[in-house]
């Protein structure tokens, strides 16, 4: 059994996103991936293209890197969806000069009202050095922010390092 919502944390390539499509396919059921990335350079479209490989036909893939609230309201309680990844969401948001705490917002009312279990993967871009400049400092407050919120309204979170999950709430399925 699935928790309601899940919130899957961690550095850059520390395995978050692929222990949570673990998590998802051990549930046996019809996936939805919606991936808010954008391929906007060869690097980005390589680990693009090695997130897709590691997904069966199980998967429905969703790309949509702006309105994700939309797609969540239109799942039903059958399939559960993994959005990957939060961090991507709102530097998209970002660059797009959207109103983010807006943004934020409905996101959150999105997930609470959203019919199917969701796991949401993110970034956990606190623990670095202070960023130079103003935009990125604003990101990293933002993400924090947003990162604080995702796991209130979970019923699961954790952490993962070197690949393995560290329960920060609830308890694995």
């Amino acid at each position: 059994m699935l928790p309601r919502g899940v919130f899957v944390l961690g550095g850059a390539a520390s395995g978050k996103s692929a222990w949570a499509e673990n998590m998802l396919v051990s549930s046996g059921l019809d996936l939805i991936y919606l991936a808010t990335g954008r391929a906007g350079d060869g690097e980005t479209s390589a680990k693009i293209a090695l997130h897709r490989a590691r997904r069966d036909k199980r998967w429905e893939t969703i790309e949509e890197p702006l309105d994700i609230v939309s797609v969540l309201g239109d799942l039903g309680p059958d399939r559960p969806v993994l959005i990957d990844c939060a961090t991507m969401w709102l530097s998209n948001l970002m660059m797009a000069q959207s109103d983010l705490v807006t943004a934020q917002k409905a996101l959150l009312a999105a997930l609470a009202h959203c019919r199917a279990p969701w796991v949401m993967v993110s970034n956990e871009v606190g623990h670095g050095i202070v960023p130079q400049n103003e935009m990125a400092r604003g990101f990293r407050e933002a993400q924090g922010r947003l990162n604080v919120s995702l796991a209130a309204e979970s019923e699961l979170a954790v952490v993962i390092m070197a690949g393995l999950p560290i329960v920060l709430k609830g308890a694995l399925p």
